[in-house]
């Protein structure tokens, strides 16, 4: 039988499978992809929570349903922060960030007619989970490369010690497991 957390977040019940990070910890995984009842629920429950804002960005990938679904209910846009440079960006600017859930240094890049975009906006970041705060610190790196100003961070989950941050907005704290 497999090895899982059970999370009640939203007001949903959800059986994440516990994957080992290395020798030291393991984590729960949360996977918003392809659950829609969850990242419905989870938006509606964030959006409750979250400042007035205008547009919100994300990082590639897994924070991309949240974020449109947050967008979609709002009525507002989304910025996705892609994992690379895409043709169609004219002028792409990258910061570099080092998550819990990946080996390797990520970039973050995003397209400056992007970034002018949110030029005197009210700008909310969002993710599906806070943990070490490295996405969340090259977001915010990235945004600051614009005049907009960040309103709020907010996630779905915060994990492990990002549970006792008081500059992010979440609906639920996800532990880690130490062995």
């Amino acid at each position: 039988m497999e090895n899982t957390y059970e999370l009640h977040v939203a007001g949903l019940t959800r059986h994440l499978p516990i994957c080992a990070v290395n020798e030291h910890m393991d984590i729960a995984a949360f996977i918003m992809f392809s659950d829609v009842e969850l990242t419905v629920a989870c938006a509606k429950a964030l959006l409750e929570k979250c400042p007035e804002f205008d547009i919100i960005v994300t990082a590639e990938a897994k924070g991309i349903p949240l974020a449109y679904e947050m967008a979609r209910q709002s009525g507002k846009n989304y910025i996705p922060a892609r994992k690379g440079p895409k043709l169609y960006m004219s002028e792409a600017v990258i910061v570099e960030d080092k998550s819990i859930t990946t080996e390797a240094v990520q970039r973050l890049v995003i397209d400056k007619k992007d970034l002018d975009q949110m030029d005197g906006k009210r700008v909310l970041i969002v993710d599906d989970v806070i943990s070490t705060g490295g996405s969340l610190h090259a977001l915010e790196a990235l945004v600051g490369k614009s005049k907009g100003q960040i309103v709020g961070k907010a996630a779905a989950l915060a994990e492990g010690d990002a549970g006792e941050r008081d500059d992010i907005i979440y609906l639920e704290h996800l532990p880690l497991f130490f062995k």
